[in-house]
């Protein structure tokens, strides 16, 4: 019997001991050491190709830990694409040469090559949860469409769904027939401005960059307000666009007396205050603020989105406008046969339905809670956090000159992170805007290695150091 060498596979075809070291010293999850170090053997060609993997059980006892552990890892890394599970089989490297580069060195990446972005609005997905997206699908194929034109508002059993989901997650109590589905926060922003009489809007700067945009792109002039405090005076202005639980970029939470100074401002100049809830279920120290819109259905505009909880591809939203511009925009949604794709709504009622969304959401809480903390730990000697920490990403006020070199920085090592002066129209804040939530572990630990590289004015990072965890920070600077 002839006897052949195969990476890591014994004689006898039983799956590999793994060459792994878990370091419960580092303070990085043991569960994102394992799926970086099993990315690190299949990128590098150790694991080929189609080659069977221990079970979560027995890599398990190999490595020491609980089989939550190595469940976790394996779950993200199928879900990345890099292993795969085969019925009653066991996991697998990826067969498909596609979603698996081949084996060799990793070069250093090329300014043509596409960079991982560390932006703010892509969300983390829970893996485990994508049997609900399946059963959502398996739903909406049997499902019989509609014969003619949807409603614009939305299909009638999703406006109840969202109806529950709003009551009970952000305190606004609602008639199913005063939601209406749009196809996203700048959709919703689109359909209320147009209906709105002629005069400007005012937006936060630093801002949401759609928002301001949309409302440019309806011949709409834009104030700039500072998004540090909530605007008390609304006089000529025809809209008021906030981001009250989390303030987009500076993760400001409006205080409880600028709320009613605000909505009082708003009945004095007859002006429409535009409420982006866009995150508010992510934060991890206290439970989500109420709601701008309960305080004043009148108002209020309260727009919302599955783009934070879903995903953005899904292009849905929902929006609850005062009763008479609620008629006023469905009126001219019908004569357009303007209405979100039925598919999407079909599949997002299922998912309500399901509790996918109080799922992901949990989930994406501690996730982003614990991935927060190792952001604050490498940027603080640096700089000066914009807010209180929640949500997908958090913001870093320094000089103009340090975030640019730790843009850079990143850049060179295959990253992209914003710049708060993006953000900026005509404020004058510098910083770092860090997105935390499309990314793997690894991925971050290798950006924030690049940022704190920059930021030490130590040159961009060496093609051996992705996926390490950076230094340890120094005593924070005063």
């Amino acid at each position: 019997m002839a006897w052949t060498r195969r990476p890591l596979l014994d004689q006898i075809g039983r799956p590999p001991v793994l060459p792994v070291h878990l370091d419960r010293t580092r303070g990085v999850p043991l569960g994102a050491q394992l799926s970086a170090a099993v990315r690190d053997l299949v990128a590098g060609g150790t694991l080929p190709r189609g080659q069977r993997l221990p079970s979560t059980r027995a890599l398990a006892r190999d490595l020491g830990v609980s089989r939550s552990v190595t469940e976790q890892a394996y779950e993200q890394l199928v879900a990345e694409g890099w292993l795969e599970t085969r019925h009653g089989a066991g996991t697998y490297v990826a067969a498909d040469p596609a979603r698996v580069p081949e084996p060799g060195p990793r070069p250093r990446v090329a300014s043509s090559r596409p960079l991982v972005r560390l932006d703010t609005g892509t969300p983390w997905i829970d893996p485990r949860q994508s049997a609900a997206w399946r059963r959502a699908w398996r739903e909406v194929s049997t499902a019989t469409p509609p014969r003619g034109y949807d409603d614009p508002a939305g299909l009638p059993e999703l406006r109840e769904a969202l109806a529950a989901h709003l009551a009970r997650t952000r305190g606004l109590q609602l008639d199913p027939e005063e939601v209406a589905v749009t196809a996203g926060t700048t959709d919703g922003l689109r359909l209320l401005l147009a209906a709105l009489p002629p005069g400007p809007v005012l937006v936060e700067d630093p801002g949401y960059r759609a928002a301001a945009a949309t409302a440019r792109q309806l011949g709409r002039p834009v104030l700039d307000h500072p998004a540090r405090t909530a605007p008390d005076d609304l006089s000529g202005v025809r809209a008021a666009y906030v981001t009250p639980a989390h303030q987009h970029p500076l993760g400001r939470v409006m205080p409880a007396a600028e709320r009613v100074a605000l909505l009082d401002a708003a009945r004095r100049a007859d002006a429409l205050v535009v409420e982006d809830d866009y995150d508010s279920e992510f934060r991890y120290d206290v439970a989500p603020v109420p709601a701008l819109a309960s305080l004043d259905r009148e108002r209020v505009a309260y727009l919302g989105t599955t783009s934070k909880s879903v995903a953005p591809a899904l292009r849905l939203g929902w929006m609850v406008l005062p009763a008479e511009l609620h008629d006023r925009v469905q009126r001219q949604r019908r004569l357009t046969h303007d209405a979100a794709g039925w598919p999407a709504q079909r599949a997002l009622l299922s998912l309500l339905r399901d509790g996918y969304l109080d799922k992901v959401v949990r989930a994406a809480r501690r996730v982003y809670a614990e991935r927060s903390v190792r952001v604050a730990a490498a940027l603080g000697p640096f700089g000066t956090p914009a807010g209180p920490l929640a949500g997908m990403y958090s913001s870093w006020l320094m000089p103009q000159a340090d975030a640019v070199r730790a843009r850079d920085a990143a850049r060179d090592a295959g990253f992209e992170v914003n710049l708060l002066s993006a953000y900026c129209r005509s404020a004058e804040l510098t910083g770092l805007v860090v997105g935390f939530g499309g990314v793997t572990d690894a991925e971050l630990d290798a950006a924030l290695a690049a940022l704190v590289r920059g930021l030490e004015g130590r040159g961009p990072v060496s093609p051996g150091s992705a996926g390490r965890r950076p230094p340890a920070p120094a005593a924070p600077r005063r």
